[in-house]
Formats: structure tokens, C-alpha cells, sequence
């Protein structure tokens, strides 16, 4: 292995031991040998969480207007048969012979052979691979089997009825697509909107070994932004048109060319990159976002997924990436343009109508085919079910029953078959004030979990031997530290006083009188702590302190009073450091 490698890997598992050291995340159950892709978060991790995901839903949810739910994590089976998901929601997994372990067959080719883009294969080419190649069993050597498919959702029952399979949920979207009507109503039917969520998903992968990196439950946040397909404009493109995204789109990569470009927002879409203005939009504020996280853009890219690599539901998906040093590029969001895919699914597996009504300017007359049901001879035919029927017949594309009437003599609405004689289909002018259409959707959908360890992994720096940690100050999991220089004469009772008074302030503050005040700057450092308040003798006498900068350990002093109001100002941004005192 090269230099470069062991340096990779060795700051990879610096973070680690940080962050299982100081409170970030360790696996979970460890005293039981831990469990693959399950990870917990410490006191520091949860607080680093929590900012993270407050900061996506300022910029995702607040500042659009967007509404936010919130839904259970076990879903009816019959919501990912209507999604697709039951179907389609699989990896290729291939069974070592010899030790029984289970792996990822595309992500062995990828480590033994650094052959990528294998996903597309059909199992036959996989196994083809496994031979030409001499991919073999990471655990013992062993010979592996013919790949086969599995789904990666959870399986469960909801009450006491084995005969029903309901999953846990391998993404949030189906939960905000079945509350869809609903909500479009709850916001009194303003359109385009989105509905937000930040939850928890599951998904059963076959042989998690990054880390944090692939979980098999982790957070996700994402919105459903639903839009009028005919009226695709966004108002909002001026102000991120002139962001530069660094894009590599399906065509390059099919020609064997992994370097992206640089292209602002309005050529990615003047050159057909985008399909979308308003995937573009998300894009630009998706890059913006996780900049603000302390990854810089240079390390960021918008990779756009292959035809086999795209889920089923989505006419374009880029993967928004972040370069990881031991991992390489690694997905931290996705933005996917779903079509109309998912409301007409479950509006075809529910019965419920997904259209919704957008008035024209100006009422418009045309001639249109009209479908008039005839209520007498449907209710002779149907009897009870003549309600179902007349309501399916509703719903129903008058040029598609006309089209079926003609050429095969009856028309199946649901299970009903309709003839000639219970409806009439005529030509006819019709004043029409609006339209009734399904929406489409684009989604981003972010990973928290992902999103951490980047954000830590570009936040740990190492200045004369010792590690400190650069968040941004906006997600420091603690915004202060407040030492005592000794821990006599009074000075832990005074800096104790300091301590309460800014926590009551609402500041998130660590009191420290442990060893030395070098090692507890030290030790605040290595926990990304923006700034440290040393109470001295001095303070006693005239009721001021030392501040001290986490990045440059310059050192101003202030009185106590004039701290909340300063400090408040320095982490809102509207001041620096050398601006909170006089240098020491």
C-alpha cells in the first residue's frame, strides 16, 4: 500500500477513534460484538446531529415556506406494492461456499477487480465476472456462488397477524406522496409546494463495511416538491443561476470520462444537463448547503446515474458526492425527478384521485370528448356496486373508452367491464376554467448519518501535534468552554457563576477544572469547541476574562457583562474574533 494510502486510511481511523474516545459514535450493542450497520450516537454525535439536521430544515423548510410531517417508520405492505418497491428495491447478493458470509457482488468487483458501474449486470454476467476475475470470499478465500437477488427492505407484521407483510421503511417519500391530498388541502391548495420530513429509514444491506459510511437504519431528511409539469418554471433560478456546479452527466460516464465539469446552474440547463428548473434550483442549494458544513466545493460533485443505475421511479437522479479520503467519492444526497410515477401508482392501487385542480387565468372553450355514464342501465348492471362504478368512469380518460369500446367492445374500469350500452362518449364545446392534472415531483433527499462523518472528516485538523477540530460555528455541538486557570481562591466558584450565566443565555457550554488549562484547551480543541472563557485572578479583581479563538489561539479580554450580547453576534456571523475584546 502506498504513502498516500496510509494516510488515508490512517486519518479514516484517527476520526474513528476520536469519535468513539470523545462522544461522536461507536457501533452499537459493543458489549455483545456490535452488529453490522448499526451505529450510536454520543452526547457530542447527537448534538452534531441535531445542528445539522436544524440547519437543512432552516434552509430546505423554513425559508421555502415548506410543511414538515412526520409518519411512522413500519409501513402497510400494500404501500410499497403500489410503490414498486417490493418489486424493485434489490441488490445482487453472492453466498461464499465455504464460510457461508454474504456480500454485495458489485461492490467484491469493485474492491477486488476496481471494475465500477457493474449494477446494470444481469446475474449470469455477475457470476461471469466472478470467474474470469478470481473474485473470491473477503472473509476466508472461499469459492462464491452464483448471485442472487435480495431485497433490501425489513419485514415485519403490524399486530398479531403473521399473514400480513407490512416493512419498515427503506426511504420517507411514500408516507408524504399517501398524505399528498391531504396536505395540499392543510395548505390551502397553493401550488407548486413540498412536504418535508426528517425521520428514520431502514434498509437490510448485505455486507455493510464503512462505518458510518452504509447504515442499515440511518436519518434521512428530503422533500417531495410537487409542480405543474406544462408550467415547469421556477422563480427562483435568478438567485442560483450563476452557481457553478461540478457536474458528471450520464453521457460522459458512458464514454469512459469520470472528469466533471464546471458549469453554472443556467448552462447545466441551457445544455440539457438538468432536465428540471427546479431540480437545478435544489442542486444549487444542495451545494450551498453542504458547503456551509465545511466541505469545500472542490471536493464536492453532482454524478448523474446511468439508466441501470437509477431507481425505478426516477427519470434522472444525480448523486450529490462528497470526497472521502479512505472511501473516495461517497453519496451524502440525492436529487431524483419522479415523474408523476408515484401519485399515479397509488392512485391507481388506492382508488383515490390524485389530480388536483389549477384554474386557468381565463376561462378557455374547446371542443373535448365528454364520457356521460348512464346511471340507469349501470345501476341495473352493477346494483350496489353502481356508486364504485360511476366514480371509476369519473376518473377515467374519455379518449381511452372510447378507444377500448371500439376495438374491443367494452372498457375495464377496475374490475368492472363496461359496454356500449352504460355510457356515451360525445364531442361537445366545453367552457373549461381550469385543469386537472398529477403533479410531478423532484426530490432531494439528504443523509444525515453520511453527512456527520463528512463534516468531521473535513473538520479535523492537526496544529503542533494536537487535533482541533474547525466546525462551523453554526453546528459546533458546543458553542463554549468555561475554565477556572486553577481550581482554588475562588476561582471555580467564579467560574461557575460565568458558566450558569451563559448557559442561561442559551449558549451550549462545557465546564472544564481538570488538569491542567493547557490540556483542558487541548482537550476542547479536539472537540471542535469555538471558544474558551479562562477565569484568572484578574477576573476576580475587575470582572474580566479571556477569551480564547479555537482556530488561531489569539486570546482578547472582556468584562462578563458585555459577553452574551457579543458572543451572540459572533455566532450569528456579524463579528469576528478580534471584535469580542482587547488582544491579549
Amino acid at each position: 500500500m502506498g504513502e498516500q494510502n496510509l494516510k488515508a486510511q490512517g486519518k479514516y481511523e484517527r476520526i474513528v477513534d476520536l469519535a468513539r474516545r470523545r462522544g461522536f459514535f461507536w457501533p452499537s450493542y459493543e458489549i455483545y460484538g456490535g452488529a453490522g450497520g448499526l451505529i450510536d450516537f454520543g452526547p457530542l454525535g447527537s448534538a452534531l446531529k441535531r445542528k445539522i439536521e436544524a440547519k437543512w430544515r432552516d434552509v430546505f423548510v423554513r425559508q421555502q415556506g415548506f410543511l414538515e410531517i412526520e409518519t411512522p417508520v413500519v409501513v402497510l405492505g400494500r404501500v410499497f406494492e403500489a410503490s414498486g418497491h417490493v418489486e424493485h428495491f434489490t441488490d445482487k447478493m453472492a453466498e461464499c461456499g465455504k464460510c457461508k458470509r454474504k456480500w454485495r457482488a458489485d461492490h467484491l468487483i469493485q474492491e477486488q477487480a476496481g471494475i465500477g458501474g457493474t449494477e446494470g449486470l444481469s446475474l449470469e454476467e455477475l457470476y461471469a465476472l466472478f470467474q474470469k476475475r478470481g473474485i473470491h470470499c473477503p472473509e476466508c478465500g472461499g469459492e462464491l456462488g452464483k448471485p442472487q437477488y435480495f431485497n433490501l427492505m425489513f419485514k415485519t407484521s403490524i399486530g398479531p397477524y403473521a399473514e400480513s407483510v407490512d416493512y419498515g421503511r427503506p426511504e420517507a417519500a411514500q408516507a408524504m406522496f399517501t398524505n399528498f391530498k391531504r396536505l395540499y388541502e392543510l395548505g390551502r391548495e397553493k401550488f407548486p409546494f413540498a412536504i418535508a420530513q426528517i425521520g428514520h429509514c431502514l434498509r437490510n444491506e448485505i455486507s455493510p463495511r464503512q462505518g458510518p459510511i452504509r447504515l442499515r437504519e440511518f436519518t434521512i431528511m428530503e422533500f417531495e416538491f410537487f409542480f405543474d409539469p406544462e408550467d415547469p418554471h421556477c422563480p427562483k433560478l435568478k438567485e442560483v443561476e450563476g452557481e457553478v456546479l461540478r457536474i458528471l452527466s450520464a453521457a460522459q460516464k458512458s464514454q469512459g470520462d469520470e472528469r466533471p465539469v464546471e458549469v453554472t446552474v443556467k448552462e447545466a440547463l441551457e445544455h440539457g444537463l438538468i432536465k428540471t428548473e427546479w431540480q437545478a434550483y435544489f442542486m444549487a442549494l444542495s451545494k450551498r448547503f453542504v458547503t456551509s458544513l465545511g466541505i469545500p466545493p472542490e471536493k464536492q460533485r453532482f454524478d448523474e446515474k446511468l439508466p441501470w443505475e437509477k431507481a425505478h421511479y426516477s427519470a434522472q437522479t444525480y448523486d450529490h458526492e462528497v470526497y472521502a479520503e479512505r472511501w473516495g467519492w461517497i453519496e451524502v444526497a440525492g436529487h431524483s425527478y419522479r415523474t408523476d410515477f408515484d401519485l399515479k401508482r397509488h392512485a391507481e392501487k388506492s382508488g383515490e384521485d390524485m389530480r388536483i385542480f389549477k384554474p386557468y387565468e381565463k376561462p378557455v372553450v374547446t371542443k373535448k370528448l365528454v364520457l356521460k355514464p348512464k346511471k340507469d342501465a349501470i345501476g341495473k348492471a352493477f346494483k350496489s356496486e353502481a356508486l364504485n362504478v360511476i366514480k371509476l368512469l369519473a376518473e377515467a380518460s374519455p379518449s381511452d373508452v372510447e378507444t377500448s369500446l371500439q376495438k374491443r367492445g367494452c372498457y375495464l374500469a377496475g374490475p368492472y367491464k363496461i359496454l356500449p350500452e352504460h355510457v356515451e362518449v360525445v364531442r361537445q364545446q366545453v367552457k373549461e376554467t381550469g385543469k386537472r392534472f398529477i403533479p410531478h415531483v423532484v426530490e432531494p433527499s439528504f443523509g444525515a448519518d453520511r453527512l456527520i462523518y463528512a463534516t468531521l472528516e473535513y473538520a479535523h485538523t492537526e496544529k503542533k501535534g494536537r487535533v482541533v477540530l474547525k466546525f462551523p460555528l453554526d453546528i459546533a455541538p458546543i458553542q463554549l468552554a468555561v475554565f477556572p486557570v486553577v481550581s482554588k481562591d475562588g476561582l471555580p466558584e467564579k467560574a461557575l457563576s460565568v458558566y450558569q450565566m451563559l448557559s442561561a443565555e442559551n449558549f451550549t457550554v462545557d465546564y472544564d477544572d481538570s488538569g491542567s488549562i493547557g490540556r483542558r484547551y487541548a482537550r476542547a480543541d479536539e472537540i471542535g469547541v469555538p471558544i474558551a472563557i479562562t477565569i484568572d485572578y484578574k477576573t476576580l479583581q475587575d470582572n474580566t476574562v479571556t477569551v480564547r479563538d479555537r482556530d488561531t489561539w489569539a486570546q482578547v479580554r472582556n468584562t462578563i457583562k458585555t459577553l452574551p450580547p457579543l458572543l451572540t453576534q459572533y455566532f450569528q456571523g456579524e463579528l469576528k474574533f478580534n471584535q469580542l475584546g482587547k488582544p491579549v
